[in-house]
């Protein structure tokens, strides 16, 4: 049921790049009046500090959903999934385990702003669409011509996750994640999967204290809140 809401949506957004998180800051920040950001963390943000935590899954995909529920309770927040990957297994899941809603990246700040103050109001929000468009943000490679996809695949291979392990955690085929990669080599002017390891390393693909879920049990290692 909706309800009104006092003041501009207090806003935390969640991600273990920090590149990722301040892109995000930026887009909404012509909004201020309606939302405020008001913590931008790779770990979890603190108790009672935020009305949504907007989680974007760079890097996480399956992972992020395995964590609604947690992330919910040691914030005190609505939790809110951001991605690329709209796979409607994923958006079920996600909202199972307690999401308020799951939006696409291909939303621009003003449709951002709008889905984060009906999540305040107590709406739950979904993609409109199959997220076809331009995906807005930041994130690492960009700067070098990857896409968010093809920067999530090398951001995975930085973490150790072999083709199989990234398929099963971004729901995509086996041969999707192979075209992204590849394209990503070519792009890098890549050819071997120990370049692109190095590569991640040197450019700031593997964050500071990455989070592995194991998917078999949904247990995640997660960084406390900060005091």
């Amino acid at each position: 049921m909706a309800t009104d809401h006092v003041g501009p949506v207090r806003v935390a957004v969640l991600n273990d790049y920090e590149i990722v998180v301040n892109g995000i800051a930026r887009m909404l920040e012509p909004y201020a009046d309606r939302v405020r950001v008001v913590e931008t963390s790779t770990g979890i943000p603190s108790m009672g500090e935020s009305d949504v935590v907007l989680y974007d899954t760079f890097s996480q995909a399956q992972g992020n959903v395995l964590e609604v529920q947690e992330v919910s309770s040691m914030t005190g927040a609505a939790v809110v999934l951001y991605s690329w990957n709209l796979d409607p297994t994923l958006v079920a899941e996600a909202l199972r385990r307690g999401a308020a809603g799951y939006l696409s990246k291909t939303l621009d700040g003003a449709g951002l702003a709008d889905a984060l103050v009906k999540v305040a109001t107590g709406q739950r929000v979904l993609p409109g669409d199959r997220g076809h468009g331009e995906e807005h943000g930041a994130w690492p490679g960009q700067e070098q011509g990857l896409s968010a996809r093809e920067a999530e695949m090398m951001a995975l291979i930085t973490q150790g996750y072999s083709n199989a392990e990234i398929a099963e955690r971004s729901y995509l085929s086996i041969n999707s994640v192979k075209t992204y990669i590849r394209t990503a080599y070519r792009k890098l002017g890549l050819t071997r999967r120990s370049q692109a390891v190095r590569w991640g390393l040197e450019h700031g693909f593997l964050p500071p204290e990455p989070r592995r879920t194991d998917t078999a049990s949904g247990v995640t290692q997660v960084a406390a809140p900060r005091q």
